[in-house]
This record gives structure tokens, C-alpha cells and sequence, in this order.
């Protein structure tokens, strides 16, 4: 697994954990659907674990099946859900809070 260098305002905030390392990835990506596979590497959590938690992500339609390909099954963020579009909102929060200090004190305002 590699090392995230930094890690996003998100899990900075409600600490680093392979459930939330899996909800910060497919934040960020929320357009785009994944493998497992993919999720598990891109998350840095291994696929033994993410196997563990992520039925329930589906079940509570955090994530949801877009299609399949081959063998592969893959998944997204479930936008349709608010729980997960108040979770991007948050994210949004979060960086906003934390970025237009910096941005303002780069502009000197």
C-alpha cells in the first residue's frame, strides 16, 4: 500500500480510519465509479478490509452497484442519498474553512 503524503481536511478532522479513508476517496472521485480493487488501493486499505465494512455501505446505500464488467462489480457514492450529499457538502465545508485564510493571507487582504 502506498502512503497518502497528505491527508485532506476531512480526515484531519474526523480522524484516519478505512471506513473514512474509503468515504474521503469516493468523495473526492464522486462522479466516477470504481472496483473494490480500485477503491481498496486508491484508499490505501487493504481488500481484506475493505470486504469487512463495505457490505455495509452498500446496504445502508451509502454506495451503490453502477454495472459490472467482467467479473468486476463496480460502485460509486449513492448522490440520490442525503446522507452522502450532506457528507460532500461537509467535505466542500471543511476546505472552504480551511483554505480562504490561507488564500487571504496570500493576497494580503
Amino acid at each position: 500500500m502506498k502512503v497518502k503524503e497528505n491527508k485532506s481536511f476531512f480526515l484531519m478532522q474526523f480522524g484516519d480510519t478505512p471506513q473514512l479513508r474509503v468515504l474521503d476517496f469516493l468523495i473526492g472521485f464522486h462522479f466516477f465509479d470504481y472496483p473494490m480493487t480500485e477503491i481498496a488501493r486508491e484508499s490505501n486499505v487493504s481488500y481484506n478490509s475493505l470486504k469487512v465494512f463495505f457490505p455495509y455501505f452498500i446496504q445502508s446505500e451509502i454506495v451503490c452497484k453502477t454495472r459490472k464488467i467482467g467479473k468486476s462489480d463496480y460502485f460509486k457514492l449513492n448522490l440520490d442519498n442525503q446522507f452522502v450529499r450532506n457528507l460532500i457538502k461537509l467535505d466542500w465545508s471543511l476546505t472552504k474553512r480551511n483554505l480562504l485564510p490561507e488564500i487571504k493571507e496570500e493576497i494580503g487582504a
